[in-house]
């Protein structure tokens, strides 16, 4: 084997240097963000990372290099985290009774402030839900809009608060509702709320969560300013702002995990967590539970309008009792800064 040339010899340097870096960021979900809240955001590139490990791979394995093992073993230790990230495409699904789908939407108050200069939001948001015919829908910012049909769902569990503008979550289900109630999360507008639907035989307890937001600019530029130095100033105050939101996220996320402790009978969780699936936060509340991206999503199952980086932070857990037949994110949909999550479920065969 021929020795490295200089210049392949700083790049193993680099290689060395994402490798310790990687096998650090493997260890941030376990990591409670009111103990580490600054690490906590470099669960955010985790991602990238993998990424730049997958071009270093290629980079040693053009030139039948050994150095190729340190990217490759990297790799192959967070798997796990890659099905998180990236899902090759899954087969279509024959629909068959007893399937039922569940989608989950954070509309942003149907555009109420006018963030879009499109009009007719309310309007096409009601003619999605109609095309793709949910049986439970789970809204996050919602707002009372009269252009929003919700004929098709004879329940309801609706949330909401505020004296000039009351906002809120909101569960749509076609199954009857039994119990309801909301969990208020301390020193915040967010909130989780729950509702128990009968299926069938079964009572499934839904929830419909909202963290607290991290508040980034949808726009990287901006970010990438700020990281720069170019405003020293307010990037210190968007990393403080972002190591408070993580703080805030972990209490939301065990008060969740506690509540739903008492329940003994079929779950599922929607909502937008405002986080990777690379976090603490995350493996808090999805528990034992499956992610539906991960049983049968594909592509990298992008869920918020962030350029050029493929952001997924709104979620379907459902029962382990429940085969996920499909799962679909809807990046064409433009009527939020969130796109749709869709999942069709079906009782597993005995």
């Amino acid at each position: 084997m021929k020795q490295l040339s200089w210049p392949n010899r700083i790049v193993f340097f680099l290689n060395i240097v994402l490798a310790i870096l990687t096998f650090v960021a493997y260890f941030f979900p376990f990591l409670a963000p009111k103990m580490f809240p600054l690490l906590s955001v470099f669960t955010l590139i985790l991602p990238l990372l993998l990424i730049l490990n997958v071009l270093f791979f290629g980079w040693w394995a053009m030139q039948f290099r050994r150095q190729v093992l340190l990217s490759g073993i990297v790799l192959l230790l967070g798997m796990t985290f890659i099905s998180k990230f990236y899902k090759f495409g899954s087969a279509d699904y024959d629909a068959q009774e007893g399937d039922f789908k569940v989608m989950s939407y954070n509309v942003r108050l149907f555009n109420k402030f006018e963030w879009s200069e499109k009009t007719t939001v309310p309007v096409e948001i009601s003619d999605f839900v109609k095309e793709h015919q949910p049986d439970i829908l789970c809204i996050q910012e919602y707002s009372g809009m009269a252009d929003f049909d919700i004929s098709a769902f004879p329940y309801k569990y609706v949330a909401m608060h505020g004296v000039r503008i009351a906002t809120g979550q909101a569960i749509f289900s076609k199954y009857r509702i039994i119990g309801k109630g909301e969990i208020p999360f301390p020193d915040t507008s967010n909130s989780a709320i729950y509702a128990d639907v009968v299926k069938g035989n079964d009572t499934i307890r839904v929830y419909n969560m909202h963290l607290q937001s991290i508040k980034i600019s949808p726009d990287v530029h901006e970010i990438e300013e700020d990281v720069n130095g170019i405003n020293q100033k307010k990037s210190q105050m968007m990393l403080r702002r972002m190591s408070n939101a993580f703080r805030r996220q972990q209490v939301q996320a065990e008060m969740l995990r506690e509540h739903r402790a008492e329940w003994t009978h079929k779950l599922l969780i929607c909502g937008d967590m405002n986080n990777s699936a690379f976090s603490y936060v995350y493996r808090t509340i999805r528990g034992d539970l499956n992610d539906t991206f991960e049983e049968a999503g594909s592509g990298f199952g992008k869920t918020y309008d962030f350029k050029y980086y493929p952001a997924r932070i709104d979620y379907i857990f459902s029962d382990p009792s429940y085969d996920v037949k499909s799962f679909r994110n809807f990046p064409e949909i433009q009527d939020s800064d969130h796109f749709p999550v869709l999942a069709v479920l079906t009782d597993k065969k005995v």
